[in-house]
């Protein structure tokens, strides 16, 4: 039924890999979550699913302490989220998401980004109507009939369910991560998730070859160097 889990994984370029301010970029938006739907992640759906991700991240607990705690103080600073699109080494399609306090600052980081890399970065909505802004909830099992009848008992609007041999990924819309994940939860108990996010998947994929492989690796590398960056994706295999 399509792309293999790992594939997918993969296609999805999430760069926390090899992001070297993991930390920082967690606390930053464990803070403006929190100070923006409350501190409280029993609360504020958002804030509890960060928390699980950067637990997963290996994020230690005193940097989402921190975070939670200088939001509960009120005050402090005001980011906003900022999003820019464009095209990558080789033409592959990018999303850069961020956070941050200063608009000018962050567009002309991310500009220098895209124009040292000989990349071109393009208007708001030039590349994300390429993208699906799907919920991904991946987990071992092999019954998927079970999976989709769970889902279905639930009123939870699924996009698909791929069964590739002992793992089942389940992709519904953004909108309906919190209860899909917990529809699977209450019908399945002791789950546990390989990958339980929100993220953007390209509908298509573009194959950087060549020269272009390192001038790609250069240009994420300085995407993930800036603070403002919290988010990378785009559609490109690398050869």
């Amino acid at each position: 039924m399509g792309r293999a889990f790992e594939v997918r994984k993969n296609s999805m370029a999430k760069t926390n890999a090899v992001k070297t301010k993991v930390y920082s970029k967690y606390g930053r938006e464990i803070y403006v979550t929190a100070k923006s739907g409350g501190p409280d992640p029993d609360n504020n759906l958002a804030l509890r699913r960060l928390i699980d991700k950067a637990k997963k991240d290996q994020v230690p607990a005193h940097v989402i302490d921190k975070a939670i705690d200088k939001a509960k103080g009120g005050g402090g600073e005001d980011f906003a989220t900022a999003r820019y699109e464009g095209f990558g080494p080789g033409g592959c399609m990018v999303i850069v998401d961020c956070l941050t306090d200063n608009n000018n600052r962050t567009f002309g980081d991310v500009r220098q980004c895209f124009t040292k890399t000989k990349c071109k970065i393009g208007a708001q909505g030039s590349v994300s109507h390429m993208f699906d802004h799907n919920a991904v909830l991946a987990f071992k099992g092999q019954d998927e009939e079970s999976v989709l009848e769970a889902l279905m008992m639930a009123d939870v609007d699924v996009t698909d369910i791929e069964d590739e041999g002992d793992m089942i990924t389940v992709l519904a819309p953004h909108t309906e991560f919190y209860k899909a994940k917990t529809a699977l939860q209450d019908a399945f108990e002791g789950i546990e998730f390989e990958m339980d996010e929100i993220t953007f998947i390209p509908q298509t994929s573009t194959e950087v070859t060549g020269e272009d492989v390192a001038l790609f690796e250069k240009f994420l590398d300085m995407l993930n160097d800036l603070d403002d960056v919290q988010e990378v994706y785009h559609n490109a295999t690398v050869a």
